[in-house]
């Protein structure tokens, strides 16, 4: 591939980095692992064509430490930098280093991964673009100001911080009382967590769906690559996804994703995103909530149901390449899942569970997809994210996806450690997932009735006032 990215350094670990690896030597791009000492004996390092170590394995010393990536770039020749997900992929002020050093930043700029990345100032904009919003209010200084607009969006309601993420600090509130309460320890919760004190108010949808819109965009022209469901979460974070959400219609995804397209176009967005709704199933409505400015996570289901390549078409936009891609050439065909296997023991309220993989048998045969960054004798270190692979299945239509996805399970061994493919394999006989009848807090209803639990309570979100 002739153009602008020389060499490109890979500012991440894990299953994302060889992924990045992967996609920028299909495009003839030479690369460098930038490795934590941990990592140093990784997937990611052994496909590399290139590796710097970067520090010890405190992320905070090595993936987090912009002055280290940066001199990683110096040393190796690198001319372009892929943050991946996690890390500083969503850091405006490393976006903006990289460019003033002179290097390509593979994402989205600065101010627009700055605009986004506020959960306050991502609603204004949103509401600026048309799309519609929770309802809710902007950054709230008071108890009495938070109190008249929580009169106006009608209780309960959520406290958020507005530079929070990963859903750390969201509280429930049922009344008047508890906000008056809860509020000014939300504030402090969020300048400890995330340097500011700024909260604001949402609407509390008790039914709700998560769903998402992977677009792609080159700063000019933007597409969207139809949706993902993503409403399996425990304790907010995302254990099952699937593409397409089988909750929505036609005309409900139509309208979805068109309202993405609307937002992406009006920031003018370069590279891949992902804008994130929260589907009230009781009205039909949608509601958008936030925007990652990075690749997800769960993007191989979109892979999938496509057949076009997102970390690829990253590059090529970073890379200066226009966006020859039209809405008429995506497609949607068929339907995907992905189960995330993670190092942590589902029997013991999800222990984390370092240490070596003694054996690996990954499931192979039609529509079915592993990313890893696992082999046999690699040793899970316990300073990073538990992610150990994700398996994809694709089928013809989400009952056959979901039928590879259980043979897949079964063929699967990840011998020497505790994994969460029980977990998985127990969820995908579970009734109500097979028939598609879940919302965001249905999973962990689910395992409290499992496990023989009279209720659940989710740590980050409390409901106060009841």
């Amino acid at each position: 591939m002739a153009g602008k990215i020389k060499k490109l350094l890979v500012a991440n670990r894990g299953e994302i980095a060889v992924r990045i690896i992967r996609a920028a030597q299909a495009l003839g791009i030479p690369t460098v692992a930038a490795c934590s000492e941990a990592d140093s004996d990784s997937l990611a390092a052994k496909l590399a064509d290139e590796v710097c170590i970067i520090g010890p394995a405190q992320a905070a010393r090595s993936y987090l430490n912009i002055k280290a990536l940066l001199d990683a770039a110096a040393q190796s020749g690198a001319n372009a930098i892929h943050p991946g997900y996690g890390f500083l992929s969503e850091n405006a002020q490393f976006a903006e280093r990289v460019v003033q050093a002179g290097y390509i930043f593979v994402g989205p700029d600065a101010q627009t991964i700055r605009v986004m990345g506020d959960k306050a100032a991502a609603r204004r904009t949103a509401a600026e673009a048309g799309v519609p919003i929770v309802p809710g209010s902007r950054v709230l200084e008071t108890v009495q100001a938070a109190q008249i607009r929580a009169g106006e969006i009608g209780y309960p309601c959520l406290i958020k911080a507005a530079a929070g993420g990963g859903g750390r600090g969201i509280r429930v509130v049922e009344n008047d009382e508890a906000l008056a309460r809860e509020f000014p320890v939300a504030q402090s919760e969020s300048n400890a967590a995330f340097g500011s004190s700024a909260v604001y108010l949402e609407r509390f949808i008790d039914r709700a769906r998560h769903v998402e819109v992977q677009i792609l965009g080159d700063g000019e022209r933007v597409i969207h690559l139809f949706d993902r469901e993503c409403s399996l979460q425990r304790r907010r974070q995302k254990i099952f996804e699937e593409a397409p959400s089988p909750a929505l219609s036609s005309a409900q995804r139509a309208a979805l994703c068109d309202s993405a397209v609307q937002l992406a176009r009006h920031l003018r967005y370069r590279g891949a995103g992902t804008l994130e709704y929260l589907f009230d199933e009781t009205r039909g409505e949608f509601w958008f909530i936030e925007m990652n400015t990075r690749i997800q996570v769960e993007h191989p289901v979109t892979e999938m149901v496509t057949g076009i390549d997102l970390v690829q078409w990253m590059l090529r936009i970073a890379n200066g390449e226009p966006l020859t891609l039209t809405q008429s050439d995506v497609t949607l065909r068929g339907s995907a899942c992905e189960m995330r296997i993670n190092a942590e023991d589902p029997e013991r309220n999800f222990f984390p569970c370092p240490g070596l993989i003694e054996g690996v048998v990954w499931p192979g045969g039609e529509g079915i997809r592993v990313d890893s960054h696992v082999f046999t004798g690699y040793r899970v270190p316990p300073w990073y994210d538990s992610l150990l692979a994700k398996v994809i299945a694709w089928g013809a239509d989400r009952p056959q996806a979901l039928a590879r996805a259980r043979q897949a399970l079964s063929s699967l061994e990840l011998r020497g450690i505790k994994t969460t493919v029980p977990l998985h394999q127990w969820l995908l006989q579970h009734p109500k997932l097979q028939a598609g009848e879940f919302t965001t807090t249905t999973l962990e209803q689910w395992l409290a009735a499992r496990d023989g639990e009279s209720s659940t309570q989710i740590p980050e979100v409390r409901r106060y006032g009841q």
